[in-house]
């Protein structure tokens, strides 16, 4: 980009050559009006006499002036030409300068505006700068954070194993346990069962031997003839 300093360099060095060739394009109008004055003057002092009665020199001298009268004509024509052209040229040089007044005043305003821009910008750099250092310093954090919760993590993940693997012997000492008192119940089912079935037929003598006991007592208890009168019934 430009600096305004060497922008405002270039266009004084512009409007400098314009004046420049303003001026001397005036200079060569000034001389080429000076020679047309000179013609006008030689024209006043020189009347044209009556060309009757004259000599070759005096014709010969008439024939100039006629000559110089012309070409003073023709250089007061390229006189007006040249004041239409020197007219045009102020005209045009001061609606140059108007331009360059205007423009001046453009890029004075772009300039300004462009200074405003360069600070905002500047500012939102300085802030983007702070952005992306509070960023830098969230991530550190964050990261060292999760450098902390990996460790938790892993020390956690040791526990938990150490817990399921608790947690597995002592499921399988249980279903050792359950297995062998299954095993108990069943066998002492058996043996319970036995144990009835020797109770019932011990119950079912004992009850005999209690028929027997009370019949051989009551028996031993009644008379002898009603004992002879009972045995030979």
């Amino acid at each position: 980009m430009i600096s305004p300093f060497f922008r405002k360099k270039e266009q004084k060095d512009s409007r400098d050559g314009l004046t420049s060739e303003l001026g001397h394009e005036a200079a060569n109008i000034q001389q080429e009006a000076g020679a047309a004055i000179v013609g006008d003057e030689l024209e006043q002092e020189l009347v044209s006499p009556a060309k009757t009665n004259m000599d070759k020199k005096s014709l010969d001298l008439i024939f100039a002036v006629e000559q110089m009268i012309q070409a003073k004509q023709h250089m007061d024509l390229k006189l007006n030409e040249l004041q239409d052209r020197l007219s045009h040229a102020n005209s045009h040089g001061e609606r140059l300068t108007r331009d360059v007044r205007h423009l001046n005043k453009v890029i004075d305003e772009r300039e300004k505006s462009i200074l405003e821009l360069e600070q905002k910008i500047a500012d939102k750099n300085m802030k983007v700068d702070q952005v992306a250092e509070d960023y830098r310093e969230l991530q550190n954090k964050l990261a060292a954070e999760i450098e902390d919760l990996k460790s938790v993590i892993d020390l956690e993940q040791q526990k938990y194993e150490n817990l399921l693997g608790k947690h597995n012997d002592a499921l399988a000492d249980k279903n050792k346990r359950i297995h062998e008192l299954e095993e108990k119940i069943g066998r002492m089912d058996v043996e319970i069962a036995h144990m009835k079935q020797k109770y019932e037929s011990t119950h079912q003598e004992k009850v005999y031997l209690a028929n027997m006991i009370n019949d051989f007592t009551t028996r031993m208890a009644a008379p002898i003839g009603a004992v002879s009168k009972a045995a030979n019934d």
